[in-house]
């Protein structure tokens, strides 16, 4: 007697399943490894003078004390 379909469909869902949760990993891998770390100075942005957003710090202004 032959196996029923029933049977197959199941095991085929179930390859496919499986497929998709392996291909999900992997993508998952592939993100973390080319991930660009996210450290704090890289996040950082300025605003210079003139109300731009820049992503170099402003350069210190001497004030000018009377002494």
């Amino acid at each position: 007697m032959a196996k029923s379909q029933a049977t197959f469909m199941k095991k085929q869902l179930e390859k496919n399943r499986q497929k998709k949760k392996e291909e999900k990993e992997f993508r998952k891998q592939q993100r973390q490894e080319s991930a660009s770390g996210g450290d704090l100075d890289s996040m950082m942005a300025y605003v210079n003078e003139f109300g731009e957003i820049v992503s170099t710090p402003p350069e210190p202004q001497k004030t000018n004390t009377p002494s």
